[in-house]
């Protein structure tokens, strides 16, 4: 399945990092964002064919795009064992049926920001890697790998059984964020927009936390939740180092 990314910042960044995904460009002939000219360098750079064309031509072929559109192919999961493999000290990201492509393109971004080493999502009820999803995640995606599995509650096990500590993330507890230890092995598990966590998965966590409101709204957004954990995450391993 071919994707399109018409965002001049992640396309910068599969121009950089994995260009061999990218099977044709298109550049508006007029006069656009000085960030094209970046572009063009690292297509030809990386011999990638790129074509000028009239912005109405472009509009047709990628509304919304910013003066540059590229096609390629959609992003590759990783399996579980890729993602442990490169782990020293485990950090992943599990997901649970979050359908929202936006929110999993944000999660990405905060995730690979925070130093995560992989994203675990479930084949069925979640978002894929979707054109929205890349260029909500600002180039994040070509970084962080992406695990797609079958049953998320048995991966779960999995992943106990090799030393990692799952930690649930839901309102309303008596227990915050803050309170354990992340510089262990360690998997966040985060529900889906509208239900949470389900009863199985939240089974299987060691620890569920929640993040304390003082305003008037009861909940958070799963994407804003998540960069709250992941950036506890990387606060606490960071201290650890120094």
């Amino acid at each position: 399945m071919k994707q399109t990314v018409t965002r001049l910042n992640p396309l910068v960044e599969i121009l950089r990092n994995t260009p061999g995904r990218i099977s044709k460009i298109f550049v508006q002939k007029e006069r656009g964002p000085h960030k094209i000219a970046e572009v063009i360098r690292l297509a030809r750079m990386n011999d990638i064919p790129f074509v000028s064309v009239p912005r109405h031509k472009l509009d047709e072929l990628a509304p919304g795009h910013q003066g540059a559109a590229a096609f390629l192919l959609a992003k590759e999961f990783s399996s579980l064992e890729d993602i442990l493999a490169g782990a020293q000290n485990p950090f992943l990201v599990l997901l649970d049926e979050v359908e929202d492509p936006q929110n999993l393109g944000a999660i990405i971004r905060s995730a690979e920001g925070a130093g995560a080493d992989g994203l675990i999502i479930p084949a069925r009820r979640s978002a894929g890697l979707t054109d929205a999803v890349l260029s909500v995640s600002a180039g994040a995606a070509e970084y962080l790998k992406v695990a797609r599995v079958t049953n998320l509650a048995q991966t779960m096990e999995e992943l106990k059984r090799r030393g990692i500590w799952l930690v649930g993330a839901e309102g309303g507890g008596s227990e915050f964020w803050y309170q354990f230890d992340y510089t262990i092995p360690i998997g966040i598990v985060l529900g889906s927009e509208g239900r949470g966590l389900r009863r199985l998965v939240k089974e299987k966590c060691a620890k569920v936390l929640s993040i304390p409101l003082f305003g008037r709204l009861n909940s958070l957004n799963v994407a804003a939740a998540a960069a709250v954990f992941f950036f506890e995450v990387a606060r606490q391993r960071a201290a650890q180092k120094s």
